[in-house]
């Protein structure tokens, strides 16, 4: 199976928004190469830090919020 790694970015992005605090701040817990392509991508500040979480750039907070509403919402 081919997987399309930006739609899987997208939804990892879009899983850590749900742990937003501090207004930037995210719990760290997925794959080291999925925060590195994040990363890579200015989605989220270097995740080498020796915290637990991880911080979102605006705009990787902006891509996230569009991924939850466009993948994650239930259609009523």
């Amino acid at each position: 199976m081919a997987l399309d790694i930006d739609k899987v970015d997208d939804a990892a992005l879009a899983i850590l928004s749900l742990t937003l605090h501090y207004g930037d701040q995210v719990w760290k817990g997925v794959d080291w190469a999925i925060t590195g392509r994040l990363h890579n991508k200015g989605l989220i500040e270097d995740p080498r830090r020796k915290t637990k979480s991880l911080t979102l750039t605006p705009e990787g907070i902006e891509r996230a919020q569009a991924v939850l509403e466009r993948e994650f919402t239930k259609v009523e």
